[in-house]
């Protein structure tokens, strides 16, 4: 999850999946979209996807992908250090309830390695 007018490092790159540029702001993020890119059950992937309507501010999911069963999965990228920050865990806590309440079950956490 990033604020939606995030101005940090940005990587933009094109995917075959995604219909626009695939904008990733750190190592995980670049790491996921590749394996995404690579797997066969992913029709389609949509980057930094807007949370409209957040009580917290303006922020994005990181990825919402279409399964080839035309189901939904959302991932949100997060460093291992910021599990245990009381706003990280708001903000993930918030993303999984904004996605609860719109049908998509298929939600979670993608996070690095130590």
């Amino acid at each position: 999850m990033r604020k939606k007018n995030y101005k940090g490092r940005c990587e933009k790159r094109t995917i075959s999946k995604c219909d626009e540029v695939c904008r990733t702001f750190d190592p995980i993020q670049y790491a996921y979209a590749d394996a995404l890119q690579a797997s066969e059950d992913i029709k389609e992937i949509r980057c930094n996807v807007p949370l409209d309507g957040l009580p917290d501010g303006e922020y994005t999911s990181d990825f919402v992908c279409t399964k080839t069963n035309g189901d939904l999965l959302v991932r949100e990228c997060v460093e291992r250090l910021f599990l245990t920050k009381p706003m990280t865990v708001k903000l993930l806590g918030a993303s999984r309830l904004y996605w609860l309440r719109r049908g998509v079950t298929d939600w979670g956490l993608v996070v690095n390695e130590e």
